[in-house]
């Protein structure tokens, strides 16, 4: 910018002095002004942030000083796998007060940022775990390196180097409590856009705070799941649903059940009805499987004796409800027994109680973490697990007030209100109902011997709800055809899992569990979409 040329005037004429001093004036306000223009117009190129701090910063007068950070600081280049570095990162989760005055390397997303002056907070979050960084200019930290820091943008992946220090008071907002990191350098690795359409804060809320806030609501968090997933309470929920399924897997694992893998692309409703997603298969049509259960049984006819199975099943049913899902993970498993269907009944109960003993001492900071957005009560169980019969349920209601024929299925009111009746007398939010009538359970179920009109059949309830349907299944072939046939059910289109019948095949029974209901219930949540990864509902097919 060039400066203001003066133009030399006699002094002798007084209205030409003024003239010239008037001149003078108007050219530094004009030089001002435009050097002011100048700032904002470096400011506007410069990289945002949505905290006040980082505007702050970012308007600030660039600094003339020598820049003793330089190399400290920066964006990084795009990572194309060109070198491989020796670099040791810390895992944020185990920076504690016992390394005091370590130097270490964090990776991580910037949870939030204030910058004041001097002085600047920060907080790097992976996963359901975070830390404070402080960074000071002084003889190692420039204006620079400040300003730089305070416009990286929320949920952006940053690499940080620091000496950890022991905190006089805890840090109240992050897990890491007892230490802060001093940082030294700070890179930029993947910077995330200024303005999110979800912010890690709002979804975080409690579901009463959210609901004030029409930007973090049930299904804009769905629709950003993404974003969504990256809260502390999401990283722990599908931990834990992880660990479900690896209990489930190790248990049976230790009782001699082998893992199959089913077909999902069946040619006839696996289980009879109507509600399956029809797909085009080549010249033909077929169907999603409703569920593995045909192909356990053929297992079971296979001599495999014990299996289990885990993956999607699908259900076209319209339901918009809290539990219901079009696509969810089955856990299932099928079992060979010598007398009675019991026997699978028992190994059943301790199959849960294992997983359920096992959340417990291995989930235990999981757990606490989903419970500080989603309060919920403790989940109790007993040991052997509690078991009733339908009819005794049938009474449990009657004598609390509540409508239930003796061979009608529960509807959902009364499983619920049998639950809350079943924790006051036996205190077990988990309990087996065994012997349901035979017309509400699907073609394949056993008949009770003793009992017309009921069946070997059972479900597992946990906190009210249905998590687990069995039953001892048919293996005689002329039974099956016959229950079939009563069901309108043409078995010439499933004649393979007939036949399996007709070659021998061992009494066996088995059941299905839902493994987003059971996370769900186990943690006292109230919407199953809070468990499925990317849901599928009636009303939604993406992400």
């Amino acid at each position: 910018m060039s400066e203001p040329v003066a133009v030399e005037v006699p002094a002798a004429d007084n209205s030409d002095k003024a003239a010239k001093k008037a001149a003078e004036k108007a050219a530094k306000k004009a030089a001002k002004k435009e050097k002011k223009a100048a700032h904002k117009a470096a400011a506007a190129g410069a990289p945002s942030t949505e905290n006040s701090a980082g505007d702050a910063a970012a308007d600030a007068p660039e600094s003339s000083e020598a820049d003793v950070s330089q190399g400290l600081y920066g964006n990084l280049p795009l990572n194309r796998s060109e070198n491989f570095l020796s670099k040791s990162y810390s895992p944020i989760k185990l920076l504690e007060s016992s390394l005091d005055g370590k130097s270490v390397w964090i990776r991580g997303r910037l949870h939030t940022s204030r910058f004041k002056g001097k002085t600047g907070f920060f907080v790097i979050r992976h996963q359901h775990y975070s830390v404070q960084c402080v960074l000071s200019v002084g003889s190692a930290v420039s204006r620079q390196m400040m300003k730089f820091a305070a416009s990286v943008s929320k949920e952006s992946i940053v690499d940080v180097a620091g000496v950890l220090r022991k905190v006089d008071s805890p840090v109240a907002a992050c897990s890491q409590q007892e230490v802060e990191l001093h940082t030294t350098e700070i890179w930029c690795v993947s910077a995330a856009e200024p303005r999110l359409p979800l912010q890690v804060e709002d979804a975080m809320r409690p579901d009463q705070q959210q609901a004030s806030l029409a930007t973090a609501g049930q299904e804009i968090k769905l629709d950003n799941r993404v974003i969504d997933l990256r809260t502390p309470t999401n990283q722990a929920v599908f931990r834990l649903e992880a660990e479900v399924c690896r209990l489930f897997r190790d248990t049976l694992a230790a009782e001699s059940f082998v893992e199959i893998h089913t077909p999902k692309i069946i040619s006839a409703a696996s289980e009879g009805g109507a509600n399956v997603f029809e797909v085009t298969y080549f010249k033909s049509k077929a169907y999603l499987a409703q569920s593995p259960q045909l192909y356990k049984q053929m297992a079971i006819a296979g001599d495999f004796d014990r299996v289990f199975t885990i993956g999607s099943v699908f259900r076209a049913e319209d339901s918009n409800t809290h539990r219901h899902l079009t696509e969810f993970i089955g856990l299932d498993l099928e079992m060979a027994f010598f007398s009675h269907y019991h026997e699978v009944l028992d190994t059943l109960g301790r199959l849960f109680v294992a997983i359920f003993k096992g959340l417990q001492s291995s989930c235990a900071d999981l757990i606490a973490t989903v419970c500080k957005q989603y309060p919920a009560e403790p989940f109790e169980f007993l040991e052997p697990t509690l078991r009733l019969e339908f009819p005794e349920a049938v009474r449990m209601l009657r004598e609390a007030g509540a409508e239930q024929g003796d061979f009608d299925d529960l509807s959902t009111p009364n499983e619920k209100l049998l639950g809350r009746l079943v924790k006051a007398k036996y205190k077990t939010d988990f309990y087996i109902l065994d012997k349901f009538p035979l017309a509400a359970r699907p073609f394949y179920t056993m008949p009770d011997p003793a009992r017309p009109g009921y069946s070997n059949s059972y479900d597992f309830f946990m906190r009210g709800e249905e998590i687990l349907s069995g039953a001892q299944r048919i293996h005689d072939p002329a039974l099956l055809v016959e229950r079939a046939q009563g069901f309108g059910i043409d078995t010439a289109k499933m004649q393979s899992y007939v036949d399996c019948f007709k070659y021998g095949c061992p009494p066996h029974a088995g059941g299905g569990i839902g493994l987003e209901r059971v996370t769900m219930l186990f943690l006292g949540l109230d919407n199953i979409r809070k468990t499925s990864l990317f849901p599928r509902d009636p009303k939604r097919l993406t992400p």
